[in-house]
C-alpha cells in the first residue's frame, strides 16, 4: 500500500501504523516507543521541507550502506510486521533519487518516475 506521499513505506511507518491502530501488543509497543527514541537521538532528523509536497514530490529516506548501527536494529520492527501478516521488502539503490537532503547516515531523495533505480533485495 503506498504512503499518502506517494510511495511505498518504510518499516518505521508501517509499524508506527500499526501501533496508531492499536494492533501490537504491549510487548511489541514497548519495542516500537524504546526503539523509535533510540533512532530520535541516534541521528538528525531533516527539516520537514525536505518532504514539502511540491518542490520534493514522493521524498523518502533511505539509510546509507554505512549505517551499520542503525540497520541492526530493524530485524525487530520486521518481526513485528511479520506477527501482523504485513509484507514487506528491503530495497537497495545505487542511485535511489535526486538528493534533497544528506548527512552521515541517510539520504533523502525524490525518487525517479516508476521507481527506476531502485531494486528490491528480499522481505
Amino acid at each position: 500500500m503506498r504512503h499518502e506521499r506517494g510511495h511505498f513505506p518504510g518499516v518505521f511507518a508501517l509499524v508506527n501504523g500499526l501501533a496508531k491502530e492499536g494492533k501490537l501488543t504491549a510487548e511489541q509497543e514497548r519495542f516500537r516507543r524504546a526503539n523509535n527514541d533510540w533512532y530520535d537521538a541516534a541521528y538528525p532528523t531533516p527539516d520537514a521541507s525536505v518532504y514539502d509536497p511540491e518542490r520534493n514530490p514522493g521524498a523518502v529516506a533511505w539509510f546509507r550502506t554505512t549505517a551499520t548501527h542503525l540497520v541492526e536494529r530493524v530485524p525487530g520492527y520486521l518481526e513485528i510486521l511479520a506477527a501482523h501478516g504485513v509484507e514487506c521488502q528491503e530495497v537497495r539503490s545505487a542511485d535511489p533519487g535526486r538528493v534533497v537532503y544528506k548527512d552521515d547516515v541517510q539520504v533523502v531523495v525524490v525518487p525517479p518516475p516508476s521507481g527506476a533505480g531502485a531494486v528490491p533485495t528480499g522481505a
